[in-house]
C-alpha cells in the first residue's frame, strides 16, 4: 500500500526542489536590488537576472529529472553565486565583505560544472585538482585579496565600480601597490585555470564519440564563455584605460553567452525526451520483422549513436548481425546492456557510455529489442505451423493416394486373378462336357461363365476407379489416352511425355475424369480437348469442351445442379499446393486449368 508522502526511489523531493527555488527566487531578488543600488539600468537588471535564474531553473530541472547526476546541484549552484558578486551593492559591511569574497565563486563553479559534465563526476585525479584548485583560488585568494580591498580608494576592484559602497568589514589594511600586486596574481591565477579547463575540455572532445561529442555541446557553448572571459582579462589587464567604456558593450555578449548555456542544456534534455519519443519508431520497425541488420541501424539513427552494435547470442558468445564476434574485452568509454529480460544475454547492446546518461530511453531501446526477438520467435514458430498445416494435407492426401495404389494391386494380383483363374477352369468345364449332356446342366455353366466375366469386368472397373494401373505403369499421357477412349464424347488428347511425381499425376488424371465426367452430364458437350504439358517445375493440365457454358461456379468450384465434384476437385488441388482455375461463361463453353508442383 502506499502511504502519503511515499515517492519513487531516487526522486528528490518536491518540498527540496520547491525549497531551493525560493532560495534562488530570493537571492536574485536580493542580488537585482543590490546591483539597482548602484545606478544600473533596468536592462542590465533584466539580463543579470536571466543569466542567474536561468542557470537556477535549468538546475533545478536537471536535478528533477536526473537525482543521482551532480550537474542539476550544481547548474542550481552556479545560479545562486551568480548573484553573490551584487552583494557588494549594499550598505551592509558583512554583506559587502561576502560579495567581494565571493565575487568570482560562480566561475569556480562554472569550471566543476565543466569537467563533470554530463556524468556529474570528474574524469580523472587532474580534473579533480582544477576543480580544487578553483574554489581554493576564491577560497583563499579571494579572502587575501579581500583583506587588503578598501572599495572607497579603488572602486575599479569590482565590476560594480561603486565608490560608496562598503565598507568593507574585512579590511586589514590598505596599501594601493600590495593590493594592485595582489589583485593582478590573483586574476592571473583565474586566467591560468581558465585556460587549463579549457585545454581539458579540448582534449575530452578530441577523444569523445560522436554520440558523447553532441552531450558535451553545452560544455562547449561553455567553454567559448570562458575563453571569451580570458580574452576579456588579458584585455583589460594590458589596456586597461583604452578598455575602460568597454564594460558597457561587451557586458551585453558576455551574459547571452552566458544564458546560452543552461538554455543549451534544456535543449539536450528536450532532445533526449523526443529521442525516447523516436522509441515509436522502433516499434513501426519492429512490426515489419527487421533483419538484425535494419534493426541495428534504426537503434543507431535513434539513440544517436552511429557506433553502437547489436550483439547476438551464438554457441561462442555474440555476434554483430554481420557474424563476426564481439571482442571480449571493451574500450573505456564503451558499454554492454542486456537487452533480454531478467539480465538476459540473448542479445546486448554495445554502445557509447554517454547514453547511460538516459536510461529511460536505454531501457525502451532493450525492450524493443526483446520484443523484436519475441515477433521474430513467434513469427518463425507461426511459419513452421503454417508449413505443418500446408503439407498436412498432402501427407494425407500421398498416403491415401498410395493406399488405392496398394489396393487397385491387391485387386489386381488377388480377387481379380481368381476370377480370371476360375472362369479358365469353368471354360476347360464347359470344353470337357460329353456330348450327351443334360442340356440343363450346360446352360448353368455358360450362365456361370457370364456371370463370372461380368463380375471380372465390374472388377477391373472398380480398381481402375480407385486407381488406374495404366497410370502407374506408363504416365499421365497414356492414361489420359486410356480415359478419353471410354469416354461417350470424341476427346482429343495432347499430352507431353515424361513422368511426373506419383501423387501429382493422380491428382491431374483425377481431376481430367472428373471434368470429363461434368462435360458429359451438364454441359452437353460434343468434344472435349485435354492438354497436359510441363512449365517449368509445374504441370500444367487444361480441359476444355463446347458445351453450353455457366455450368461451374469458378469462385466455389461447384457444378450447376448442386454436385460437388469440382468443390472436390479445388480441395484436392490445393492439398498439393497446386492451383485450380474455371472458366465458364454462357454459351461458350467450360476451361479448367490445374497447374501443379513437380518438386
Amino acid at each position: 500500500m502506499k502511504l502519503r508522502g511515499d515517492r519513487p526511489p531516487g526522486t528528490v523531493p518536491l518540498p527540496t526542489l520547491t525549497g531551493w527555488g525560493a532560495a534562488a527566487l530570493a537571492a536574485g531578488l536580493g542580488g537585482c536590488w543590490a546591483y539597482a543600488r548602484i545606478g544600473a539600468e533596468p536592462a542590465d537588471l533584466a539580463r543579470d537576472l536571466c543569466v542567474g535564474w536561468a542557470f537556477a531553473g535549468s538546475g533545478l530541472v536537471a536535478w528533477a529529472r536526473r537525482p543521482a547526476n551532480r550537474t542539476g546541484p550544481l547548474m542550481l549552484a552556479e545560479g545562486l553565486t551568480w548573484f553573490l558578486g551584487n552583494l557588494q551593492g549594499t550598505p551592509v559591511p558583512l554583506l559587502f565583505t561576502l560579495g567581494a569574497w565571493g565575487e568570482a565563486l560562480n566561475l569556480a563553479v562554472l569550471a566543476h560544472l565543466l569537467l563533470v559534465f554530463p556524468d556529474g563526476r570528474a574524469g580523472g585525479a587532474g580534473e579533480r585538482r582544477l576543480i580544487a584548485a578553483g574554489y581554493l583560488l576564491v577560497a583563499v585568494g579571494g579572502l587575501i585579496r579581500v583583506l587588503l580591498y578598501d572599495p572607497a580608494a579603488d572602486s575599479s576592484a569590482s565590476y560594480l565600480t561603486c565608490t560608496d559602497c562598503g565598507p568593507n568589514a574585512f579590511l586589514v589594511r590598505h596599501d594601493a601597490d600590495l593590493f594592485g600586486a595582489v589583485d593582478l596574481v590573483y586574476r592571473w591565477a583565474g586566467v591560468a585555470l581558465t585556460v587549463l579547463v579549457a585545454l581539458r575540455m579540448v582534449q575530452r572532445w578530441r577523444a569523445a564519440s560522436p554520440a558523447r561529442r553532441r552531450v558535451l555541446l553545452p560544455s562547449w557553448v561553455a567553454v567559448g564563455l570562458s575563453l571569451a572571459f580570458v580574452g576579456w582579462e588579458m584585455l583589460y589587464l594590458l589596456m586597461p584605460r583604452l578598455l575602460g567604456g568597454a564594460d558597457a558593450v561587451l557586458a551585453l555578449p558576455s551574459d547571452l553567452t552566458e544564458v546560452a548555456v543552461p538554455v543549451v542544456f534544456l535543449v539536450s534534455l528536450l532532445r533526449m525526451r523526443l529521442r525516447r519519443a523516436s522509441v515509436g519508431d522502433l516499434l513501426v520497425a519492429v512490426g515489419r520483422t527487421p533483419t538484425a541488420h535494419d534493426l541495428q541501424d534504426t537503434l543507431r539513427r535513434t539513440l544517436g549513436d552511429p557506433t553502437l552494435v547489436l550483439g547476438l547470442r551464438t554457441g561462442a558468445g555474440h555476434a554483430d548481425p554481420d557474424g563476426r564476434p564481439l571482442p571480449a574485452s571493451r574500450a573505456p568509454d564503451r558499454d554492454v546492456t542486456p537487452a533480454g529480460a531478467d539480465q538476459d544475454a540473448g542479445a546486448v547492446l554495445v554502445h557509447d557510455s554517454a547514453l547511460a546518461e538516459d536510461p529511460a530511453l536505454l531501457a525502451a531501446a532493450c525492450a524493443v529489442v526483446r520484443l523484436w526477438r519475441r515477433n521474430a520467435l513467434l513469427r518463425a514458430q507461426a511459419e513452421e505451423q503454417a508449413r505443418a498445416a500446408r503439407t498436412a494435407p498432402g501427407r494425407l492426401l500421398r498416403t491415401v493416394d498410395e493406399e488405392r495404389r496398394r489396393l487397385e494391386r491387391d485387386l489386381h494380383d488377388g480377387a481379380q486373378t481368381r476370377l480370371v483363374y476360375t472362369l479358365m477352369t469353368l471354360r476347360r468345364l464347359d470344353a470337357g462336357l460329353p456330348s450327351g449332356v443334360d442340356p440343363a446342366l450346360r446352360r448353368t455353366v455358360t450362365e456361370v461363365e457370364g456371370s463370372l466375366r461380368q463380375a471380372l469386368e465390374e472388377l477391373r472397373d472398380l480398381a481402375r476407379g480407385i486407381h488406374p494401373e495404366v497410370l502407374g505403369r506408363a504416365g499421365i499421357g497414356p492414361a489420359l489416352t486410356s480415359l478419353a477412349e471410354q469416354c461417350p464424347v470424341p476427346v482429343t488428347v495432347e499430352a507431353e511425355p515424361g513422368r511426373y511425381p506419383p501423387l501429382v499425376e493422380s491428382t491431374a488424371y483425377f481431376v481430367v475424369s472428373e471434368a470429363l465426367a461434368n462435360a458429359v452430364k451438364h454441359a452437353a458437350a460434343r468434344r472435349i480437348e485435354v492438354r497436359a504439358r510441363r512449365s517449368g517445375a509445374r504441370l500444367v493440365v487444361e480441359v476444355a469442351d463446347d458445351g453450353v457454358g455457366g455450368v461451374a461456379d469458378p469462385a466455389t468450384g461447384a457444378a450447376a445442379g448442386g454436385g460437388t465434384g469440382l468443390t472436390g476437385l479445388v480441395e484436392r488441388v490445393a492439398a498439393v499446393c497446386g492451383s485450380l482455375e474455371v472458366d465458364s461463361p454462357e454459351g461458350r463453353g467450360t476451361r479448367i486449368r490445374v497447374e501443379l508442383p513437380c518438386a
